[in-house]
């Protein structure tokens, strides 16, 4: 089923019109602490929410996991949800993670549409069918696809968001860029993120989740070029682990950054990726995004992490790499000492 992306005009009558089609006998909308503050009073007025059941869940990635889920499915019980039940997630990449999962297991499938409030979501999380959440300390190890029906992006709730959440939506808008082509990459490592024009920015994220969906449609349970998408995830991921197991934790923009820094290191000496246009990619991260700290101690820990990557073959850690902007190729392998050597890279600089 295509997924149906909605760029909003007027949520109250898009969202109307999506719960009269379904006609439900009973709505629920899962929020977490900070979107029930900042996002709910959005909607919770219209006139088709009028009776809808708030379920609440705790903020951030380290809610993320199996006792929240447990706790979703509970709420759903209690509230006597049926398979013609309705529900709404209303949050960032976590909401609409946790959300789709619970939605697609209770009573083995509910429907469910996406309001991503956070710029992250709406670039990645809520859009592509991957659902899921955290396990026995690895990111996203439990899950499964299944598409929303429907994903209503509205650019108001950018508005509520702090610098760094901004920033960490924008990193996959990078990634989007380095995938896709040199006009696009190009314009997201000179735009201002700092001082952002947000008219601007709505443009770039409308262009940014027209590569996701494009390539999501060519291949929606990642086969092949799906994996195009990985690019900064495997060693960005193991950062997010490590963070996440040291206390520590960082949004999940800033491991990918993280994570392509290395990976364009790998690129360039594995694939011949251009020098200039990784030190330029680079530079624009590191001005943006700082640093991860960790040391070489930290290496075997992080290699480890790796090692339980849902993308790797034969035990063998998979990577996406590009032999140039829009040049992917998936499916690539590095040695343990080409890893090391790009956690030197990102450790000691240019």
């Amino acid at each position: 089923m295509k997924q149906s992306i909605i760029m909003s005009k007027c949520l109250d009558k898009e969202l109307n019109s999506i719960v009269r089609s379904y006609n439900p006998d009973k709505i629920f909308i899962i929020v977490d602490k900070t979107t029930k503050k900042y996002c709910l009073p959005v909607i919770c007025d219209f006139l088709s929410l009028e009776h809808a059941e708030i379920i609440q869940i705790g903020p951030t990635d380290t809610n993320k996991n199996l006792e929240t889920l447990a706790f979703v499915w509970k709420e759903l019980s209690d509230k006597k949800a049926t398979r013609h039940s309705f529900i709404i997630n209303l949050g960032g990449g976590m909401v609409t993670d946790l959300g789709g999962f619970a939605a697609s297991t209770f009573k083995r499938g509910l429907k469910f549409v996406n309001i991503p409030t956070t710029l992250l979501s709406m670039v990645d999380a809520s859009v592509g069918g991957k659902t899921g959440i955290n396990f026995n300390g690895y990111k996203n190890e439990i899950g499964v696809f299944n598409n929303s029906e429907s994903v209503i992006i509205d650019t108001n709730f950018l508005k509520t968001l702090d610098f760094d959440n901004i920033c960490s939506g924008y990193a996959e808008m990078i990634k989007h860029g380095l995938i896709s082509n040199e006009q696009m990459w190009s314009k997201l490592i000179s735009f201002d993120i700092k001082n952002p024009d947000l008219n601007e920015l709505q443009n770039m994220l409308y262009d940014s989740i027209k590569v996701k969906e494009k390539i999501v449609e060519d291949d929606p349970h990642e086969a092949g070029i799906r994996k195009a998408l990985n690019l900064g995830h495997t060693i960005g991921h193991s950062f997010e682990s490590h963070a996440m197991a040291n206390k520590t934790p960082i949004l999940h923009g800033y491991a990918v950054a993280y994570g392509l820094i290395c990976e364009l290191y790998l690129s360039c000496i594995k694939l011949g990726f251009p020098a200039s246009r990784m030190r330029q990619t680079v530079n624009y991260v590191k001005e943006i995004y700082g640093t991860y700290n960790f040391s070489c101690n930290d290496y075997d820990c992080l290699y480890e992490l790796m090692k339980h990557d849902k993308k790797n073959v034969f035990s063998k850690i998979n990577f996406t790499l590009l032999e140039d902007i829009g040049k992917v190729k998936i499916n690539q392998t590095a040695t343990e000492s080409e890893i090391f050597e790009a956690f030197d890279f990102f450790r000691e600089g240019l």
